[in-house]
């Protein structure tokens, strides 16, 4: 039997959500306060962070040339997302607008047609979903998480 979804988190927005133009930068965030309210499912502890190579939270720590623990720290004294985009701005590095552009349109477009594909498609196994439901992860993510329906993807 598949394992059941979506999988609803308060609280958590979807990746394709911006701060200040940047995608999933407001989701890192969000996992980050909702595992310090003790409100993150535990078995995904392990991807939070940068402790998996390629993770998202990995990929946009190293975008913008900031330490997980430090923008976790940060976040947890309180602030507005774009207060924290800001801080990791000063703290990291200041990507230009083309720089943006190029991280989202590859972020939004990750498992499509590219070496991220197969893990897409073995998490869609998992929710006993066929290969094309989604293209992406970021949609995947979306399709998990009950905010777009594997009939909408197709």
């Amino acid at each position: 039997m598949a394992p059941s979804y979506p999988t609803l988190i308060s609280g958590l927005r979807s990746p394709f959500d911006q701060v200040n133009g940047l995608v999933y930068f407001g989701r890192m965030l969000d996992k980050i306060r909702l595992e310090a309210a003790g409100q993150l499912p535990k078995e995904w502890q392990t991807a939070r962070g940068t402790t998996i190579k390629g993770s998202f939270d990995s990929r946009c720590c190293n975008f913008l040339r900031i330490n997980y623990a430090d923008l976790e720290t940060e976040t947890l004294k309180g602030g507005s997302d774009a207060d924290l985009l800001e801080w990791a701005f000063t703290n990291g590095r200041r990507p230009n607008e083309e720089e943006i552009e190029v991280w989202n349109a590859f972020m939004t477009k990750r498992g499509w047609r590219d070496i991220g594909t197969q893990r897409l498609n073995e998490r869609l196994a998992a929710l006993g979903l066929e290969p094309g439901t989604v293209e992406t992860m970021f949609e995947f993510i979306d399709l998990d998480e009950g905010r777009r329906s594997p009939a909408a993807s197709m």
